[in-house]
């Protein structure tokens, strides 16, 4: 039995860019949310700073998150993020399940 899949990526641009990381976040979300699968896809800027955003996405499945990231829309934004990003997003993972 698959489990959903819960992400939290955090992503910084480089400074003054982050209305460019928006932008390419409203181009690909309703492609994205619109993908078998997808079950959130929320991005959210850090209070006070700009250029960090949390980005959160939960997916039905491995399956379904796998056949996202093979997507070549996702594929043409990855390869498009680093003009404006900082460094690479740090994608973290969360348990199944909440603790408590």
């Amino acid at each position: 039995m698959s489990h959903p899949i819960q992400l939290v990526i955090l992503i910084t641009t480089l400074p003054g860019r982050g209305r460019e990381q928006v932008e390419a976040y409203e181009r690909l979300a309703p492609i994205v949310r619109a993908e078998d699968g997808c079950l959130q896809y929320d991005l959210h800027r850090v209070t006070g700073d700009p250029d960090r955003f949390v980005l959160i996405e939960r997916w039905s499945s491995k399956s379904a998150l796998a056949a996202h990231d093979a997507t070549p829309h996702m594929i043409e934004a990855d390869a498009a993020s680093p003009a404006f990003r900082a460094g690479p997003a740090e994608v973290i993972e969360l348990t199944a399940a909440p603790l408590a």
